[in-house]
């Protein structure tokens, strides 16, 4: 497979690169040059190829006039020239796009072989993405990286440049074969706002990251700080973003200044790109840079801030490890973050954070559990969160392990093992699917269900493969994308359905291989729902937290509660206010409000009668305690050996089978034993019949 990866903006090239040496030389080429290099280690690419404007501009490095640039055997940056000379800043590349991408279709019609697929990245990269492909049919998938939509939501700035980039995204989201995002929130709260949105064409793929060296060494991080700072050995509140003012640096200056206990015991060091002096570059970075300055004089916070001019990335290194030493804390204080690779590198040094709520870190933080989220625009909850780590050694202790230790899975081997089978998926795209005529049907939840163990996956996955005659159907407490990347994360097999968020949405794949979502059930399950009654009525219920804002759906609303207990103050409070509602708990954390008539019993009917399967060859496997009404009501419910307690007293129903394998195997087993019970049944009522 020869996959291209097309970045028109920023000084693409290999390491060493100077991030934040121009106001588009950020994470986006560091997320490139990860990819890349981690498709271009398989044996099954036999290209990975980087492409970019071509330009001569020195002072940014003599690299970027060069045709192409080979980092690896089968890994190189190929430069292509518009006619263009110059260095063009983003609000300047789109005057030479249109030449630019007349340079790369000529570049491509002269190859002997064209590549199977490229990846964009932004919206103006797409564009000349959709171009390529109408003239010579690659398909192209697509990453925005930062979108437009949600800029405006969290600046409040409307200008008629971002209203195009809205547009030019919109057109990207619609006609990319596929649409990637990096967090939950952006694959489920900013992607869907936008009109040409396809649910079945989002994908969430983790990006990794470079894993730290082993060494100890911070004698290059201490040369870069030392000057700036009078005692070294305080904890070091550090920050690394582009001085552009959605990054908020103003805001944790102000937040450290305000903050008697911060001024007294800390040091704060701010990475806010590379610069020759304050007035430098883009007049948006000259004024960020120059309200940094002036909110450390209003503070007077020399001798504690550290701001320096340039860096490198083993300083960048080793100032992870010197604040992970020193017991400091890392702080993305962000208006919005898509995604924050920054937060997974500080993990991986057992550098707890404090980020922002807005956008991805609320998935990265709820996976790796290593930090505390804050609301951006309080400088207040900023500067608490940050003492409160610094002062509680055991919050950090434990922070600074569970971020060491959860990382290790974020890394570029593994996102790249997700892009060849997601690449794969797309290259298929149009085949039609192979018509198997199934009279039984495998109903099954996910999380530690079907996962938690790779061997049982793989043996339930095999028995599908194998028996034809079997339909299987994912039902889910996660959303529709999650539970995608769940079945492509442990290859599970393509479902024929999906009943998703608890039994409220369900969604089956059309003849072009997207997904459409069954209006017919979500009219089944809507009469009586008031959910913004719902949500009201709970708010007071002190140990009850609303969950992130993208696991509210349409027919679900979805809190942390401190014990189960709450379970019957939540519905005494809605029977008190005349609300009709589901109350699901499970996972001992995890509560959820559905419509009276949704779950995933009545979603398990649905999808049974849609496709014709008779109610007593569907079986039903789960573990916790959303899966209850499911196996209740299946005549051949199958309970893994790992179930939760909280569903315990299902195990002696007559129509549960308790597995002794727990996971994938578990579920597997229960099928099998299931099945087996239910044709000696049927050839038992023969007998009787024929001897009647």
């Amino acid at each position: 497979m020869h996959i291209v990866s097309l970045a028109l903006g920023g000084c693409l090239k290999g390491e060493p690169v100077r991030y934040g040496i121009t106001e588009d030389t950020g994470g986006h080429i560091a997320y490139i040059l990860g990819e890349m290099s981690a498709l271009a280690r398989r044996a099954d690419v036999d290209l990975a190829e980087i492409v970019t404007r071509r330009f001569d501009a020195p002072e940014l490095g003599g690299i970027h006039a060069s045709g192409e640039e080979w980092l690896g055997p089968k890994l190189v940056v190929r430069r292509i020239d518009s006619g263009n000379p110059r260095y063009l800043a983003k609000e300047a590349l789109g005057a030479d796009r249109a030449a630019f991408t007349r340079a790369f279709i000529a570049d491509l019609r002269g190859r002997e072989r064209l590549p199977d697929l490229i990846h964009a990245h932004f919206a103006d990269a797409a564009d000349v993405a959709i171009q390529v492909e109408k003239e010579l049919g690659i398909p192209f998938v697509y990453t925005a990286h930062s979108l437009g939509m949600d800029k405006l939501k969290a600046t409040g700035e409307p200008s008629s440049a971002l209203q195009g980039r809205i547009v030019e995204e919109n057109r990207a989201i619609a006609a990319a074969r596929a649409v990637i995002g990096s967090s939950c929130d952006e694959c489920e709260r900013q992607l869907t706002v936008y009109p040409g949105a396809r649910v079945g064409r989002i994908h969430r793929l983790i990006p990794g990251i470079d894993r730290p060296s082993p060494s100890d060494e911070v004698s290059a991080a201490l040369d870069l700080v030392s000057p700036q700072l009078r005692d070294l050995a305080k904890p070091m509140v550090l920050a690394i973003a582009r001085p552009v003012r959605k990054k908020n640096l103003v805001r944790l200056v102000e937040a450290f200044g305000r903050s008697p206990y911060l001024r007294e015991n800390c040091n704060l060091v701010v990475l806010a790109g590379l610069r020759s002096h304050l007035r430098c570059g883009e007049p948006e970075q000259a004024g960020v840079l120059g309200d940094i300055v002036n909110a450390v004089d209003t503070h007077d916070l020399y001798g504690s801030v550290a701001y320096p001019k340039t860096h490198t990335r083993q300083q960048v290194e080793q100032l992870y490890r010197l604040a992970a030493r020193t017991g400091g804390v890392f702080v993305n204080p962000a208006l919005t973050e898509p995604y924050g690779l920054t937060l997974v590198e500080a993990a991986s040094h057992g550098l707890p954070v404090v980020a922002t709520r807005n956008g991805g870190p609320q998935d990265i933080l709820a996976e790796l559990d290593h930090g505390i989220l804050v609301d951006p625009r309080s400088t207040e909850d900023i500067g608490a969160a940050i003492e409160r780590l610094v002062s509680d050694h055991a919050l950090w202790a434990r922070y600074s392990h569970n971020g060491r230790t959860n990382s290790l899975a974020m890394n570029w081997d593994a996102y790249a093992a997700r892009f060849v089978d997601l690449a794969r998926d797309v290259l298929r795209q149009g085949e039609p699917r192979r018509s198997r005529v199934r009279t039984r049907l495998v109903v099954s939840d996910l999380d530690n269900t079907l996962t938690g163990c790779g061997e049982g996956a793989g043996r339930f996955s095999r028995f599908l493969h194998r028996r034809s005659d079997f339909g299987f159907v994912v039902a889910t407490g996660r959303s529709i994308v999650e539970a995608r990347r769940l079945v492509r994360d442990w290859a599970l097999p393509r479902p024929d359905a999906w009943i998703t968020s608890v039994g409220t949405e369900i969604y089956f794949e059309r003849a072009d291989g997207d997904l459409v979502r069954d209006e017919s059930f979500s009219r089944e399950i809507e009469a009586d729902w008031e959910p913004v009654a719902i949500s009201s009525a709970l708010r007071d219920i002190e140990g009850l937290a609303p969950q992130a804002m993208h696991e509210q759906r349409d027919f679900k609303r979805s809190y942390y509660a401190a014990g189960a207990d709450l379970v019957q103050k939540v519905r005494a409070r809605l029977d008190e206010v005349g609300l009709s509602a589901r109350v699901v708990f499970s996972h001992e954390r995890l509560l959820d409000i559905l419509p009276a008539r949704a779950g995933k019993a009545a979603a398990m009917h649905h999808v049974a009668n849609r496709l014709s399967i008779d109610p007593l060859q569907v079986f039903a496997a789960g573990d916790s305690g959303n899966d209850a009404d499911m196996l209740t009501a299946c005549a051949n419910a199958i309970l893994v050996g790992n179930y939760a307690p909280e569903i315990a007293e299902l195990a002696d129903r007559a129509n549960v089978y308790l597995a002794r394998r727990r996971h994938g195997g578990g579920a597997l087993e229960g099928v099998l034993m299931q099945y087996r019970a239910r044709r000696r049944g049927e050839r038992d009522r023969e007998i009787a019949r024929e001897v009647a």
